[in-house]
């Protein structure tokens, strides 16, 4: 049974004395198989000869392409499979009975001038933060993050208390667990509950998150039928894995945007238990209550918003070392040349050196007897030649790109250097792009010398007194080169750790929130694997495969199509067998156009994206918030390839601008905008 970890494979690693040789075990049974098992684990898997069984309670269509790949199976298609619904129609578990309770402040927020003047002057008196400083309103995702209102917890409370699911001939609330949004929220929550009903006072209600010294003794009390703790008020340490049949109410106090882990927090409630009622009154269902709209956004995304696997800070360092590397090769004049000794490069070619010396350093401390390095010996082989570096060429630029994340014995564990390496970066690949939101890092970067100025007391600051001075000021700024930003590099990276961690001070209010009637919604069905959406799953696949087709090349880059085009690549779908003409009638119908559906599934090339806003940022001089904003604008139209006007009034940019686009610009611009964003869609559309 592969259970994962560092120690897992130093054993497969080193020298003689490893226990496990490939041909060790014939069989090899993975528990948990999610997204990530791939990327965290292949190497094991990769090194044994042997059988695969992987185990999951993800919905199949939420299983990682990466994963299916490794037991050799088509995306969406497992080995077997059990949906809950066929698990309850069996009478295996019970099914849900979900409703939605709307809760005005976390979905809407906070504003001082929606507040009466009592609670105004409530306002005022709130030690928002140590400078003094009061805000003008708090948005909904910061409440029960760092703001926690009384009123809202307390309503919360009640309605679980009144409508929840009881025991003991109906005296006692049964066995509930809470979701909330993080540790301090968990402790708000179990002392409101004390105060609001001091007769349960005590253990009733218990926190039980990693952060809580005896959760293991808590769980193993909540697990017994009878026994205190009732409510188990929970920060991700019970959205998986614990097995109480007696649970009959989960209140989820908090957004979950996975739609894996919503399906694994459900499941917390599904489990049989007979007589739990009372003599043959055997539990047939259990409560969800929503307070944060969960099934709603579930039901315009029926995937979920599931994040990708997070690179490493080192492994994005690396990669934008050669995304400099190959934009500085695009400059006339710019070569590689002998290895500079120098402590503050001067020219761009001197940067390009360097920077390809300290990339090289990197590869050739990537030893190819380790298990993670093995798979991609070639490449480390060809790139730990330092001539190879020469070019960036594209088989060479793909070569460094596999290199990129592979462990090295080039480690710097200054986190605080690292991350000012990559500010740093992104401005000079932004400088040498064009990209309008250079000046979002740049005020980044004199926020960072600014801080540093703080602290002068430290010898080591204080010698960089008058460089970080011209850093935080706007002079410098002026034509700023590739070499200036790299001797800034080196002159400020190892100070950024100096700089104190900001500590957000948590604001406990009392203003008056409003509830309404909770409303049983029908369940989605969480673990069916959507046809359609297996259909979507099959072309993203079959777009990767074929990213250098030029219709596909054309909706990347935003260049117009032809119907021909569309025509030939739904020719091609049909006739590999990856969809019917009825999947993609519905493609056409749900996304206005097949053009678009197909934009859908590659995004936006960021280059392109860039250039479709520069029509809207050229010429202007912008605010941080507007930079801001236009950046989400950016990063919606690379990751949907398309974007309605509407979204602008929707999460995320309500977040920067909640009353909508017209807070930050004029109308003629948002005019400007909008028809920018048109062009974009009509260059998708045949």
């Amino acid at each position: 049974m592969i259970r994962g970890g560092v120690q897992d494979l130093n054993r497969l690693d080193g020298d003689n004395r490893r226990p496990f040789g490939p041909g060790f075990f014939d069989l090899v049974v993975i528990d948990e198989v999610h997204r990530s098992v791939y990327q965290k684990y292949r190497a094991i898997f990769s090194y044994f000869d042997s059988l695969l069984v992987g185990l999951t309670a993800t919905p199949t269509d939420q299983v990682d392409h990466n994963t299916y790949q490794l037991f050799g199976l088509e995306d969406g298609v497992p080995t077997d499979a059990y949906p809950l619904e066929e698990a309850i129609a069996d009478g295996y578990l019970v099914p849900p009975r979900a409703v939605s309770v709307p809760l005005q402040i976390p979905q809407r927020g906070l504003r001082y001038q929606d507040l009466s003047a009592e609670e105004q002057e409530r306002w005022d008196e709130l030690e928002w933060d140590e400078d003094g400083a009061i805000p003008a309103e708090v948005e909904a995702g910061a409440v029960n993050s760092w703001l926690f209102n009384r009123d809202t917890v307390d309503k919360v409370i009640a309605h679980l208390m009144t409508h929840g699911h009881r025991v003991a001939g109906g005296d006692r609330l049964g066995k509930t667990v809470i979701f909330a949004r993080n540790n301090a929220h968990a402790l708000f929550i179990a002392e409101r509950f004390d105060q609001t009903y001091p007769q349960f006072r005590g253990n009733f209600a218990e926190v039980i998150t990693h952060s809580v010294e005896r959760a293991e003794i808590l769980i193993d009390r909540f697990s017994a039928s009878d026994s205190a703790p009732h409510i188990a008020i929970s920060v991700d340490m019970l959205d998986t894995v614990i097995d109480v049949p007696e649970i009959v109410n989960l209140v989820f106090f908090k957004p979950v945007h996975s739609r894996t882990k919503f399906a694994q927090m459900i499941g917390r409630g599904t489990r049989l238990r007979p007589d739990l009622f009372g003599p043959g009154q055997h539990k047939t269902d259990f409560y969800i209550l929503d307070f944060y709209r969960n099934f709603e956004f579930f039901g315009h995304h029926p995937l979920g918003v599931e994040g990708n696997l997070v690179r490493s800070l080192s492994e994005r360092v690396f990669r934008s070392g050669v995304l400099v590397l190959t934009e500085l090769d695009r400059l006339p004049g710019v070569r590689d040349g002998p290895r500079v000794d120098v402590s503050f490069p001067d020219t761009d070619s001197q940067v390009r050196t360097v920077l390809a010396d300290s990339l090289h350093a990197q590869v050739v401390g990537m030893n190819t007897d380790n298990v993670i390095v093995r798979p991609q010996r070639r490449e480390v082989e060809l790139l730990a030649d330092r001539t190879a570096w020469a070019s960036t060429d594209p088989a060479t630029v793909e070569a460094m790109e596999r290199v990129a994340g592979l462990p090295s014995t080039i480690q710097d564990p200054d986190e605080g250097a690292k991350r000012f390496d990559l500010l740093v970066l992104r401005l000079q690949l932004a400088l040498l792009t064009a990209d309008p939101l250079f000046d979002a890092d740049r005020e980044r970067a004199q926020e960072i010398a600014s801080r540093l100025l703080e602290l002068t007391s430290i010898p080591a600051v204080a010698e960089q007194a008058g460089f970080l001075d011209e850093i935080a000021s706007d002079d410098w700024w002026v034509d700023v080169t590739v070499p200036m930003l790299e001797q800034a590099r080196r002159r400020i990276r190892r100070l950024v750790r100096l700089i104190p961690a900001d500590r957000r001070r948590l604001v406990y209010a009392d203003f008056a929130d409003t509830i309404g009637p909770g409303v049983e919604i029908a369940f989605p069905g969480l673990s069916v694997a959507f046809d359609f959406e297996r259909f979507k799953a099959k072309v993203r696949d079959f777009l990767t495969e074929h990213r250098d087709h030029l219709t596909i090349q054309r909706l990347h880059r935003n260049q117009p199509l032809t119907s021909t085009d569309l025509a030939e690549l739904e020719r091609i779908l049909i006739d590999s067998g990856i969809g019917t003409p009825e999947h993609l009638h519905r493609a056409r119908v749900e996304n206005d156009g097949f053009g678009i559906f197909i934009r859908s599934l590659v995004g936006l090339d960021r280059a392109a994206a860039v250039e479709a806003m520069n029509s809207f940022v050229a010429g202007r001089t912008m605010t941080a918030d507007q930079i801001e904003f236009v950046e989400l604008v950016i990063r919606q139209l690379t990751q949907s390839g398309v974007m309605e006007p509407r979204a602008l009034y929707e999460p995320p940019f309500t977040d920067l601008a909640p009353t909508g686009p017209e807070q930050l610009f004029e109308h003629d611009d948002l005019d400007r905008l909008v028809a920018a964003l048109r062009d974009v869609r009509t260059t998708a559309i045949a």
